[in-house]
C-alpha cells in the first residue's frame, strides 16, 4: 500500500499500537495497518520497541509515534466523529470514556491515552448550519451537554 499524501501524527508516551488497535475495535473504516520497531535506543526507549504505529480511524490515515512523555495531548488536537444516532453516539462515548478515558464539556471526551474526541451528531452539525434561531437554540442546548442528546439537540431545532 502507498503511503499516502498525508498522514496525522499523533504523539504517545510509549502505548501507541495500545492505543492504534484500540480504536480499530471502536470505529468503522478502521485498521491497524504496520508496526514499525525502533531499529536502535532512542530518548524514550530501546532498539526493538514499537516505534511507530499505523493505522486508519474511520479511514483516516494516521500514525501513532512513541515519542515519550515530553509532549502531552491538549484540546488542539481532537478527532471529530459524526454520528447519526444516539446509539451510534452513545457506543462511541461510551466506549472512549469506559475504557479509561474522561467526559468534558459539549460533546468532547478524552481516550486513556489524552486524545480528545469529538462526538458530534449531525443533527447538531446541521443546526449549527442553518443559522438564526435555530443555531441558536441547538448552541444553548450543547451547552449544558457532556455527551450530546439527539433527543434534546431536535427539540431545541423545533423551538
Amino acid at each position: 500500500m502507498p503511503t499516502p499524501k498525508n498522514t496525522v501524527c499523533i504523539w504517545y508516551d510509549r502505548e501507541a499500537e495500545a492505543a492504534a488497535r484500540f480504536y480499530a475495535s471502536v470505529f468503522p473504516d478502521s485498521a491497524v495497518t504496520s508496526v514499525s520497531r525502533a531499529p536502535a535506543d532512542y530518548p524514550s526507549g530501546k532498539a526493538g520497541d514499537v516505534l511507530v504505529v499505523g493505522f486508519t480511524v474511520c479511514g483516516i490515515p494516521c500514525i501513532g509515534l512513541n515519542g515519550g512523555p515530553i509532549f502531552p495531548h491538549t484540546e488542539a488536537f481532537s478527532f471529530q466523529i459524526a454520528t447519526d444516532t444516539q446509539e451510534e453516539t452513545d457506543r462511541y462515548w461510551n466506549a472512549l470514556v469506559g475504557n479509561g478515558g474522561a467526559e468534558s464539556e459539549c460533546g468532547w471526551c478524552k481516550d486513556r491515552w489524552g486524545v480528545n474526541w469529538q462526538i458530534t451528531p449531525r443533527t447538531l452539525t446541521e443546526a449549527l448550519a442553518a443559522g438564526g434561531a435555530e443555531a441558536a437554540r441547538a448552541f444553548a442546548a450543547m451547552m449544558t451537554m457532556k455527551k450530546i442528546d439527539h433527543a434534546a439537540i431536535d427539540a431545541a431545532r423545533r423551538g
